[in-house]
């Protein structure tokens, strides 16, 4: 399957298996509405992988309704090329929710996001860009 038929859970439960926990911690940088933290166990600062947060709330606007709060995330995983420069890939995620929005629904619509970034469905589109 693609994207064209590409199918989500609704109501899953969403885990990562295997691997090794990597311990992020803050490093001291300012980030507006937010924290900077690093995997300190990486002593070469310019291959040290670092993700930021952020978090705007929502806004009331001059007749009552209000703007979405949003959520980012920026992940920065830097690594040296055959020239021998450091180059940064980075993974995103922004989230716009109404304040309205019931919890529930922030967390299905969470799982399905994640769903999207690990899911065979869009592994084509995710490595290649293809549309098919």
């Amino acid at each position: 399957m693609g994207l064209q038929n590409m199918q989500l859970l609704a109501g899953t439960t969403i885990s990562a298996t295997g691997g090794t926990a990597v311990t992020y911690s803050p490093d001291g940088r300012s980030v507006p509405n937010g924290i900077h933290v690093i995997d300190a166990s990486v002593a070469d600062f310019r291959v040290r992988p670092g993700v930021t947060f952020r978090t705007k709330d929502p806004v009331m606007l001059p007749d009552g309704s209000w703007t979405k709060g949003k959520i980012s995330i920026l992940l920065v995983a830097p690594y040296i090329d055959t020239k021998g420069k450091a180059q940064s890939n980075l993974w995103r995620l922004e989230r716009e929710i109404h304040p309205e929005t019931p919890a529930a629904d922030v967390v299905e619509i969470d799982k399905k996001g994640a769903q999207l970034i690990s899911d065979a469905d869009t592994l084509a589109f995710r490595t290649t860009g293809s549309l098919a």
